[in-house]
Order: structure tokens, then C-alpha cells, then sequence
């Protein structure tokens, strides 16, 4: 973590409301609009992510990559009463932020576990140490590179149900192709592409990835 983040942080802290997840996000959204761009889901693919999660209403949640705590608050505001989300973060200084952002804007933690751990090692232990049996939906934007493998993980460990979503971000770009190769070829997914620009830009095009476990075929 370099100190974009950390300043962020700083600006959040004295522009938002202690308690009140939307103005934590309005915060974030007005420094990376217009003071420096962190990479954050944004409010135009957040919307999407909204949605989607007032559809679903899921009761188990898996993030990877939690970074500042941005998507993190702006899922754990959706999700409905008694739902959990585990947030997963391998970067220890940027979780120490996300930790401080999450709870600031009044989630505990019943409502959000932050593990930090890479993504690979906390998958595999899901079922034995948090005692997940099934995940309702999962949301990445962690190493693009980490996408596929995580979703295979995620597959053979059982954590997914007929029905159960992924949302992945940024696949066109920076772009995560083995993943997309991966979700056309192996047939285990209902997908689209919901496109979009780069958060906080104008002119860069990209997109998330929805898709939706059938069951092995």
C-alpha cells in the first residue's frame, strides 16, 4: 500500500459521517474524482453491484480483495439482515485501512470478517475454519491473474451452489482473458459482460463479468 491510500483514508475520515456507509462512499467517490485515482469499483459499476445484490439477497458473501474497504461497505449496505461477508485481503496494510474504513462506517464483526491471507490459501480452509458450506455470491477484484484460479478453487472445493453468482470486475481491462477463455469454454455458467468505463474515468472501457453456477453439467 503507498500512501494514495492512506490519504485517502485520512479525507474519508473527515468528510464523512461516523455510521453511515453512504456518506463513506460519497467521500471515496469525490477524492477519486478529483484529487487521485485509487482503484476502487466506482459508483457507476457499483450501481450494478447494487442490483445485482438486491436481486440475489444472498446470505453468504465472499470478496476477494478487499483493498480500501470501498466494495466491501458498498456490499455489506445491500446485503440482507443476518447475511455475512467475508472479506479477504493478502495485503496487511491495506487491510489495517479497509478494517478502519469498514468499522467507521458501522459494520461489525458479525456482518464483515476481514481475512488476511492470499486468496489461494483462505479458499481451501472456507469450509474447515469458517464453516461455509455454500457460497451465495462472490465478488473479485484482486490480482486479475488470480481469477481463474480462484474460480476453479472455488468450484472444487464445493463452495458453489446451482445458482450461486460471481461478479468479476475489470475483465476487459486491465483485462483477465484465461479467466473469460475459462467462464466461454468449460460450460458451468449462465454469463454476460456488463460494460462500462474504468471507474473514475471517462474514455477507458470496461467491464465486470456476472455469471451464474449451473451445476456440473
Amino acid at each position: 500500500m503507498s500512501q494514495d491510500e492512506e490519504r485517502a483514508f485520512q479525507y474519508v475520515l473527515t468528510h464523512a459521517t461516523p455510521g453511515d456507509p453512504e456518506s463513506i462512499l460519497e467521500a471515496f467517490d469525490e477524492w477519486c474524482s478529483k484529487v487521485e485515482f485509487i482503484s476502487n469499483i466506482g459508483p457507476k459499476k457499483g450501481k450494478i453491484l447494487d442490483r445485482l445484490l438486491l436481486e440475489q439477497r444472498p446470505l453468504t458473501v465472499l470478496e476477494l480483495g478487499t483493498h480500501c474497504g470501498y466494495s466491501t461497505i458498498r456490499i455489506a449496505r445491500a446485503l440482507p439482515l443476518g447475511a455475512r461477508l467475508y472479506s479477504v485481503e493478502m495485503d496487511q496494510r491495506n487491510a489495517a485501512i479497509a478494517e478502519k474504513i469498514i468499522r467507521l462506517a458501522g459494520f461489525d464483526d458479525d456482518t464483515v470478517e476481514l481475512i488476511v491471507n492470499p486468496s489461494d490459501e483462505v479458499i481451501p480452509r472456507l469450509r474447515s475454519d469458517y464453516g461455509l458450506e455454500r457460497l451465495d455470491f462472490v465478488f473479485m477484484d484482486h490480482w486479475k491473474k488470480c481469477y481463474r484460479p480462484d474460480l476453479e478453487l472455488l468450484e472444487g472445493c464445493g463452495l458453489l451452489g446451482k445458482g450461486s453468482m460471481i461478479v468479476a470486475d475489470n475483465v476487459l481491462f486491465p483485462g483477465a482473458p484465461k479467466f473469460l477463455r475459462y467462464i466461454r469454454k468449460c460450460g458451468l455458467y449462465e454469463w454476460k459482460i456488463h460494460r462500462a468505463t474504468l471507474e473514475y474515468s471517462r474514455g477507458i472501457r470496461d467491464g465486470m463479468a456476472e455469471l451464474v453456477y449451473q451445476g456440473i453439467k
